[in-house]
C-alpha cells in the first residue's frame, strides 16, 4: 500500500507518543525516529493542532485523548490514511482528465479542516493548500460541506479574511441551505482573495459524512458558470 509520507511519519510520532512511558520530549522524539529537529517539531504541532497530541507546561507531548476543548478527534489516523488511500484515484482524475485543477482532500479535526492529500494542477497558474494545513470552516468549500452534511457545529466567531467572506449567522445558514439543495459547497474568494473553491460531502457505509473532496482553482480562470461546472464534476466523481 501507497502511504503518503508525511502522514506515515504522523503515525510513527503519535505510535511513539501512545507507546513511551510518560511525557515525550521534541530532542527525545527526533532521535528514536531517526529525523531533524525542524521535521519533528512539525509533525508535533501538527498533531497539536489537529487535536491527536497535547503539550504539558513543561513543553514535552502526550497523546491526547480527544477532549481537548474545541478540539475533538473524529478520525484516528489510521483511518485518515484509510481515507486517503480510497480516494487518492479519485483525487487524480478530477486533477487530471476532468478540470486540470488542484484537487484536495479533508477530514474534519476539531472546529477545522485539515487537508490529508492534494494532487496539483499542472496548469501555469495554480493554487496550494499544503497536507497538513488547517483551514477553518464557516469560509472555506470543504469546510462549508462538513458545516452543510455533516456533525460540524458553526464556529462562535465567523472571522473576517476577505471581503467576501461571510461573518453572520444568518447569512451562512441561508448558504448552508443553499449548499445542501444544490449538493455540493462554494467558496467564491471567501477564505482568500482570488480563489475558487467546490467541494462535496464523502461518506462511509452508514452514510456518515467521513470526509471533503474539493477543486481549487484561481478566479481569473473560473467565473459563476464554470464554477457551477466544476461543482457537477465533483459530484459525479465517485472514488476508486
Amino acid at each position: 500500500m501507497r502511504l503518503l509520507q508525511s502522514l506515515t511519519l504522523g503515525l510513527e510520532a503519535l505510535t511513539y507518543l501512545r507507546t513511551h512511558r510518560g511525557p515525550v520530549r521534541l530532542t527525545e522524539l527526533a532521535s528514536e525516529l531517526e529525523m531533524d529537529k525542524s521535521m519533528a517539531a512539525h509533525l508535533l504541532k501538527t498533531l497539536v493542532a489537529a487535536g491527536y497530541a497535547a503539550q504539558d507546561s513543561n513543553r514535552r507531548y502526550l497523546p491526547s485523548n480527544g477532549s481537548q476543548p474545541g478540539k475533538p478527534v473524529q478520525r484516528t489516523l489510521e483511518e485518515v490514511v484509510a481515507i486517503k488511500e480510497a480516494w487518492r484515484p479519485a483525487l487524480e482524475r478530477l486533477a487530471a482528465a476532468s478540470t486540470g485543477e488542484c484537487t484536495h482532500l479533508s477530514v474534519l479535526v476539531g472546529s477545522r479542516v485539515w487537508y490529508i492529500d492534494k494532487v496539483d494542477s499542472t496548469l501555469p497558474l495554480k493554487v496550494d493548500h499544503p497536507i497538513g494545513a488547517l483551514s477553518p470552516l464557516h469560509c472555506t468549500a470543504l469546510g462549508k460541506a462538513f458545516l452543510a452534511f455533516g456533525h460540524a457545529e458553526t464556529p462562535a466567531e465567523l472571522a473576517t479574511y476577505t471581503s467576501r467572506t461571510l461573518t453572520s449567522e444568518l447569512a451562512l445558514a441561508q448558504e448552508l441551505e443553499q449548499t445542501r439543495q444544490r449538493g455540493y459547497a462554494i467558496d467564491d474568494e471567501e477564505f482568500t482573495d482570488g480563489i475558487r473553491c467546490v467541494a462535496r460531502p464523502i461518506y462511509d457505509a452508514q452514510d456518515e459524512m467521513i470526509a471533503a473532496m474539493g477543486i481549487s482553482c484561481p478566479s481569473v480562470r473560473v467565473d459563476a458558470a464554470r464554477l457551477a461546472e466544476l461543482g457537477h464534476i465533483v459530484l459525479r466523481e465517485s472514488g476508486s
